[in-house]
């Protein structure tokens, strides 16, 4: 069975990062579908998801190496075609990804005791998100 939804939030933009663990917790338990994968998804080319341990210290830590990795303050081509200046953030949601699969048994997910399942958003300004949530088990 494939059961599909979609979680819609605003986001602040400039490495804005939330947790929607809960939410995609919400949407598994509400398919009746006992044990398979949640592939999540989120529409547009400036975002991307993953998982991180959602504590203070590691949120600044993972932003901090975004801004080293990939600068928001250097000239990027993209902005030079769009003037937008938002050059930094498709780079940066292209290396991160849009994608992400969990399994889960017993309609839980199998994350580890401090994982947590983020939406970063890499955008220069704030934006309204779409995270796609497909449902695949039995």
């Amino acid at each position: 069975m494939v059961v599909s939804r979609k979680i819609s939030l605003k986001t602040g933009g400039l490495c804005d990062i939330i947790n929607i663990t809960p939410q995609i917790v919400k949407e598994v338990a509400e398919t009746g579908i006992n044990s398979g994968i949640a592939a999540l998804f989120v529409a547009g080319s400036t975002a991307g998801l993953t998982t991180i341990e959602f504590e203070s210290g590691l949120i600044d830590d993972f932003k901090n190496m975004w801004n080293r990795v990939i600068p928001k303050d250097i000239p990027y081509r993209h902005d030079q075609a769009w003037g937008e200046g938002n050059g930094f953030s498709h780079v940066r949601a292209s290396l991160l990804g849009a994608s992400l699969t969990i399994p889960f048994t017993n309609k839980a997910l199998t994350l580890g005791t401090w994982q947590q399942i983020v939406l970063v958003d890499f955008d220069n300004r704030p934006r309204s998100r779409e995270i796609i949530v497909q449902v695949i088990g039995e």
